[in-house]
């Protein structure tokens, strides 16, 4: 029964982490770029949207769920017979872990800083709404985040991989 769960959770995780390099990968290769190419109004009218629009419960459940459950696959493979995975799985946690201080650190301030900014029809300068958010920076930690997340969802591939042949 316990290496039915170890594999579910492992499963899950794997999941979660690679919807969630997923989202990095598309606001890194699509949503930005295309924001990139409109005018200050519509770029922060678009951001201001897409920012509400993932707050919402799956998106949340997911972003964390990545978290929660890589740390509990490393907590259940501590066992000597899950124990030669487990590098990988930690390592995929710590990848993950930068992952969210990046978010909460970098990212949430700038998507904040742009809704508080109020109404696009009420605003009278999106240019500098556009400047302060800086879009650059956003872009480059996303890709940090991309890149970090993609790389913990192959090394917990790796791990399903290298599983299904110990058992």
């Amino acid at each position: 029964m316990f290496d039915v769960l170890r594999e579910v959770v492992l499963i899950v995780a794997t999941m979660t982490m690679g919807l969630m390099a997923g989202v990095f990968g598309i606001y890194s290769n699509a949503v930005m770029p295309g924001l990139h190419r409109t005018d200050d109004r519509t770029f922060v009218a678009a951001f201001q949207a897409i920012d509400r629009a993932i707050i919402n419960p799956a998106f949340m459940v997911t972003f964390f769920g990545a978290l929660a459950l890589t740390a509990l696959a490393a907590l259940l493979h501590l066992t000597a017979d899950g124990r030669s995975l487990l590098p990988w799985i930690a390592a995929a946690l710590v990848l993950y872990l930068l992952v969210v201080v990046i978010t909460i650190g970098v990212n949430v301030p700038r998507n904040n800083e742009i809704k508080a900014a109020g109404d696009i029809d009420q605003m009278t300068d999106p240019h500098g709404v556009r400047e302060r958010f800086d879009e650059a920076r956003w872009v480059r930690w996303n890709h940090l985040r991309t890149f970090a997340s993609t790389v913990a969802f192959g090394l917990l591939a790796w791990v399903l991989v290298e599983s299904g042949q110990t058992l």
